[in-house]
This record gives C-alpha cells, structure tokens and sequence, in this order.
C-alpha cells in the first residue's frame, strides 16, 4: 500500500513538472508573439511613414519642376510659327544661332554630344526639333565656361554644344524657338533653361532620336 501510494505521489509531482513546463512554454510563446506582433507593427509604421515621406518628396519635386517650366526665363527669346520644312540646301536664318525654321532632312547627334568645330547649323536646328538644347559660344567665352557647360551637355541627353564664331554673345543657349544669352557657366538661368526646355513643352517632335545623325 505505501508503495502505492508512493508511486502516485511520484506520478503526481511529474505531472505537476510537467505541467508547469508546459505553462512556461506557453508564457513563454505568449512573449514571443507579443515581441513579434510588436516588431511588424513598428516595422509597418517605419515603411508607412517612409512612403509618406518619399510621397511628399516627389510631391514636393513634381512642384518645384512645375514652377521651374513655369517660371520664365529672364531675358528669354522666343519665336513662334516656326517652320519645320526639310530641304537639302543652305538656309538663311532671321536669328543666330537659328532656334528653328527651314533644316536639313538628318539631325546633328545630340545625345550628350560636344563639338570643337563648327557644325552646319541646318542639322543643329533639326536636333533642337528633337527636343536638344544647343549651347554654343566664341572665342570671347571664358574657357573655364565653356570647360564647365562642355561637362553639363556630356551629362545631359539631348543636348550638344558647339562654337558659333558670328553669334552676337560669348555664350548662347537656345531651344526649338527659344533662346537666352547668359553671363557664365554658374548664370543661374543655365540650369533653368536645360531643366525647362530639354524635351521641353517646346518640342515639336519630343522623344524623336538623338542619335543616328550627323556625327563629327
């Protein structure tokens, strides 16, 4: 009978051990899924408020371009009702560099595309119907300006630059019916003028090719 006895007592602590092992490990799991659930929600506001934050930003980018197309150009050029003919001979134009009218049937490259050398200006006007912005200068230009506008036209698709030994100023950027004399390579009109009317409102023919032109 005492050995009985002795035997359910010794079942009963095991039990009683078992049990409370069985408790912790649920505590134990409890603890687990509140950390869990506590991390996924600070994970969810951190990537809410990171949408929210980069939402805002491109909010507030989308502004600021739209006030920069908006904005005019101070000193700013234009000329409309331009025409967009294709001929095969040399054209006299009524502005220099010419901002469009009359050009030849191949565009000039003006995929980031820097000329030393003079290029016929019938092909230029052709990429400026592209959507490019054309920079030119003479040799009155600063040549640190015109180092530092070669590196802003080698950075930016749908543009080139080349000297234009007869225009009026050292240095000249023009558009399809739009073009501004600026002062320096640092004239805050420089980057206005690239940010509005590189494949600007402008463009007659906007995402036409840069390349696959006249090239030299």
């Amino acid at each position: 009978m005492a050995s009985a006895k002795k035997q359910d007592t010794v079942a009963a602590a095991r039990r009683a051990k078992l049990e409370e092992a069985r408790r912790r490990e649920r505590a134990r799991e409890r603890r687990v899924r509140l950390v869990t659930i506590a991390a996924s929600v600070a994970v969810i506001g951190a990537l809410v408020a990171g949408a929210g934050y980069l939402m805002s930003a491109a909010d507030d980018k989308e502004k600021a371009q739209a006030e920069v197309e908006a904005a005019p150009v101070q000193g700013e050029r234009t000329w409309d009702r331009l025409s967009q003919d294709h001929v095969g001979t040399k054209v006299s134009y009524p502005m220099n560099p010419p901002v469009g009218g009359d050009h030849n049937p191949v565009w000039m490259n003006c995929d980031a595309d820097v000329y030393t050398e003079p290029i016929p200006k019938e092909n230029a006007v052709h990429s400026l119907e592209h959507g490019a912005v054309w920079v030119t200068y003479t040799k009155k230009a600063d040549p640190d300006d015109v180092k530092k506008l070669g590196e802003r036209v080698e950075a930016t698709p749908y543009s080139l630059m080349s000297p234009v030994e007869d225009q009026a100023a050292p240095l000249v950027l023009s558009a399809w019916g739009k073009q501004v004399t600026v002062k320096s390579a640092t004239d805050a009109r420089v980057e206005q003028f690239f940010t509005k009317y590189v494949q600007g409102p402008q463009t007659p023919e906007p995402g036409a090719a840069c390349t696959g032109g006249v090239a030299r």
